[in-house]
């Protein structure tokens, strides 16, 4: 029901800023701090096609017990904008309303907090869950978990005052039957070559979703891995961005990211840490 509710919401801000006679999918996409928009490069009839590559060093706290931080060395950009439909790194979109103040689409993507499992790593352990010496040692192992293919509605606009995204996703493949509503602002400044772009945000995971991916069930369990129900809860992130454009196809980037996972999932036994850290620095290419 929220969910419902939400996604009538923003319908309606989209619907009631009236629709542009040609509308552009592009605008749906976020902005990379390594794709700002460079006024003195532009060209006059722009491609539909966005190819680029970034390549550097970067990383990726992993929040699991026993599993391994995620190494980022190379990060493909791709994406195809038509005149209402768009393909973007992963997210396949269609634009209903694009006009001066917002654009407003339909989006299919997979959830992102899969990629935490697939890192992970199986021990022995001889203590339980609340630091007794065991008879014997028992393997303890991060629960496997699934893809999850969602649906929703994103809202994007802009102006003077900044950026600001929201989308409300749900489930629908079948794997944890949630859904997410997030919202996320920025405001970007430009000094000649350089551009820096802080942002920040929150996003609200349903109980369906955080009991999926954070929770343990009954026969998941055993003495050193308790089972565990989470319940729904709020993260909350921030996002620095800087970019600097050697020339038209070059830019060099720097990109730090935290998020902080919301109780419920904080205080699951597969949880270590509740903060998630991230980082890029590199050079990123645009054809």
């Amino acid at each position: 029901m929220k969910l419902l509710v939400t996604a009538a919401f923003l319908l309606l801000v989209a619907t009631q800023s009236g629709a542009a006679e040609e509308p552009s999918a592009e605008k749906s996409t976020s902005a990379a701090p390594g794709n700002a928009p460079d006024a003195e490069h532009e060209d006059t009839q722009e491609s539909r096609w966005r190819l680029g590559f970034a390549f550097g060093y970067g990383l990726r706290t992993n929040p699991l017990v026993q599993s391994d931080d995620i190494p980022i060395v190379v990060d493909i950009d791709i994406g195809w904008f038509g005149d209402r439909f768009f393909f973007d790194n992963g997210d396949f979109g269609f634009t209903f309303a694009d006009n001066d103040r917002v654009t407003a689409s339909f989006v299919a993507r997979v959830n992102s907090d899969r990629v935490f499992f697939r890192r992970t790593d199986t021990r022995f352990v001889s203590v339980d869950a609340t630091g007794m010496p065991l008879s014997e040692a028992i393997k303890i192992e991060v629960p496997a978990r699934s893809f999850a293919t969602e649906l929703g509605v994103e809202i994007l606009a802009d102006g003077s005052w900044g950026q600001l995204q929201m989308t409300a996703h749900h489930d629908i493949s079948g794997k944890h039957k949630g859904y997410e509503l997030f919202v996320d602002y920025g405001y970007g400044w430009r000094n000649q070559r350089w551009y820096i772009e802080p942002s920040f945000g929150l996003s609200y995971k349903s109980e369906a979703l955080n009991d999926y991916y954070w929770g343990v069930r009954e026969d998941e369990a055993n003495l050193a891995l308790p089972a565990y129900v989470a319940g729904d809860g709020v993260n909350a992130h921030a996002r620095l961005a800087l970019s600097y454009h050697v020339n038209r196809h070059w830019t060099f980037l720097l990109v730090g990211e935290f998020e902080r996972l919301n109780e419920s999932a904080a205080a699951s036994p597969i949880v270590d840490d509740r903060n998630v850290f991230g980082y890029f620095a590199g050079f990123g290419f645009r054809f």
